[in-house]
């Protein structure tokens, strides 16, 4: 195996998404969780921008890095105050978290060895104007996405609506 820049770049990344993830799920601080995600979602946009997909890296950034997890720490410090911490697991959740977890470990390694991950031959790679593509994403044809868009910001407006009424029931 060849060691380029681009497999570095490449562990770099995906050891420090694993750490982050980890730390995501282990802290015991509502905050420092959000924060952690934020450090995961960026690391996620870095490997956008390494296949050379800048436009899917930018809405990474801007849409998840961005305004999910702003809207998660919002959420947070309207219904709990910072310094709330979540509860400890049971063992018996604990165990059942990490049986899950070893049965994806199984099958994530299974999938890895089994298939042949070939690259594709003769596909030369084409850059899409962002217009065209959000002409395509907001269009109400049959691959439109103008209706799931919609139900998503109906979703988030809820979400903040009921946020700020069990804040101010206090």
């Amino acid at each position: 195996m060849e060691i380029t820049l681009e497999s570095i770049v490449f562990f770099a990344l995906a050891v420090f998404i694993t750490v982050f993830s980890v730390l995501t799920v282990t802290t015991r601080r509502m905050v420092r969780a959000a924060t952690y995600l934020l450090f995961v979602l960026f690391g996620t946009a870095g490997f956008y921008f390494l296949l050379g997909y800048t436009f899917l890296g930018a809405v990474q950034i801007m849409v998840y890095a961005g305004g999910i997890v702003v809207l998660y720490v919002f959420s947070i410090l309207l219904t709990s105050g910072e310094g709330d911490r979540i509860s400890k697991l049971k063992r018996s959740r604990l165990l059942a978290a990490l049986g899950t977890t070893l049965a994806g470990a199984v099958i994530v390694l299974f999938i890895t060895l089994k298939h042949q991950f070939l690259a594709p031959v003769g596909v030369e790679p084409t850059e899409v104007p962002v217009a065209t593509i959000g002409t395509h994403l907001l269009s109400g044809d049959k691959y439109g996405y103008l209706l799931p868009f919609e139900a998503v910001s109906v979703l988030l407006l809820a979400c903040i609506v009921g946020g700020l009424l069990i804040a101010r029931k206090r």
